[in-house]
């Protein structure tokens, strides 16, 4: 039986998410996207709007390709059907690692034993999750991020690309950590940070 796949953003990073699937076996993938100028995203048909998810959750499973967390979520909350998790075989998980569905995890990242991975979350290229980690629902961890053993990310965080987590600390819902950034303490407040070490920034 032939794997089909719809994606619902028509992004570059849905492109990228595309190449994991056809790896994963999906043999058909197509895309959604509410830009009603796109009908294609590289070699890949776009066929409808986000408002069509409805009409394909029969024959179709669904990823997304959108980075934005928040409107990730929102993705997320419309669709019924199938929602699988991509593994890019590159990469290297933990035998025990927990991974829920919706999450993607690209070329040459490293998830360790003992670590939670949340739904939706992207751990994106070449990026490193040490040891008995929990990273919550929506979190995006960006290329070159490279997580300690121990550390918790909270709902909704942003870790910018190259950012360094030291072990054992806490990072509360809703940071955005910038590119580079090494974190030495825990954050308990929402917000940006930025900076070696790192500091909140209105």
């Amino acid at each position: 039986m032939c794997k089909k796949l719809i994606i619902v953003g028509a992004s570059g990073h849905g492109k990228v998410i595309a190449d994991i699937a056809r790896l994963n076996g999906y043999e058909e993938i197509k895309f959604l996207d509410d830009d009603i100028n796109k009908t294609y995203n590289g070699k890949y048909e776009v066929i409808g709007i986000t408002d069509d998810i409805d009409k394909y959750v029969d024959e179709y499973d669904f990823s997304i390709g959108i980075g934005d967390n928040k409107i990730r979520e929102k993705i997320y909350l419309k669709i019924k059907g199938k929602i699988p998790v991509l593994i890019h075989p590159r990469s290297i998980i933990g035998e025990d690692v927990e991974i829920k569905e919706g999450t993607v995890v690209m070329a040459n990242a490293v998830i360790n034993s003992g670590t939670y991975i949340g739904k939706c979350c992207i751990i994106n290229t070449s990026s490193s999750v040490d040891h008995d980690c929990y990273i919550n629902d929506f979190a995006h961890i960006c290329p070159g991020t490279n997580i300690a053993g121990g550390v918790k990310i909270g709902k909704y965080c942003w870790l910018g690309i190259g950012s360094c987590i030291k072990q054992y600390l806490s990072i509360c819902d809703n940071c955005l950590i910038g590119a580079g950034s090494v974190v030495i303490k825990n954050i308990m407040e929402s917000g940006s940070y930025v900076g070696v070490p790192t500091k909140r920034i209105k």
